[in-house]
């Protein structure tokens, strides 16, 4: 089944890891966590239903009964880490080019990073990771997927790939999430 078969609405609005109120007391969760987790690995899962149903179990497993913002957060990223996202050190250039290269692979698609060896961290030593990321986000573009990241709140890069058609549902679950994700490397 096509991710576009399952739509996601825009509309709809999402308090989940919204400010507390001025009363003190914390939002009630207007929308239901597990289907705007199934909307965001169904769109980093393109096509492949039974990946993002098999990263959905995890996810329920790891999270359990926590429905804590960063808890959400981070059952999502263990459920999908070099399945359909991934995490690393900023400063481990191959590394990076290497989960890339490996979410890549799905989709068929096969990135020229512009360095003859792309596992040598010596040769890529003058490449930032911005530039990386923003290698890797023009050339996804053009195959037809977007390169997705956000903020982690220490010094790792992370982020996941969708189809450049699904790139407003993707802000918006994003969104719901608590991710302030951002396309490239923003």
């Amino acid at each position: 089944m096509a991710a576009h078969e399952h739509e996601f609405d825009p509309d709809d609005n999402f308090s989940f890891g919204a400010p507390e109120r001025d009363d003190g007391e914390d939002e009630a969760h207007d929308g239901d966590l597990e289907a705007i987790a199934w909307q965001w690995l169904l769109r980093v899962n393109p096509g492949d239903e039974d990946a993002a149903t098999q990263q959905f179990q995890a996810f329920r497993e790891t999270l359990g009964d926590d429905d804590a913002q960063d808890a959400v957060q981070a059952a999502l990223e263990s459920a999908t880490d070099w399945r359909a996202s991934f995490r690393v050190p900023e400063d481990e250039r191959a590394t990076l080019i290497d989960a890339i290269d490996t979410l890549a692979e799905r989709f068929r698609v096969e990135l020229d990073w512009g360095v003859e060896d792309p596992t040598d961290e010596v040769a890529l030593a003058g490449a930032s990771t911005h530039a990386l990321l923003d290698t890797a986000y023009d050339q996804l573009r053009v195959a037809g997927y977007t390169l997705w990241t956000w903020d982690t709140g220490d010094d790792t890069v992370a982020g996941v790939m969708a189809p450049r058609d699904d790139d407003e549902g993707m802000r918006v679950i994003g969104h719901a999430l608590g991710l302030d994700v951002r396309p490239g490397a923003g």
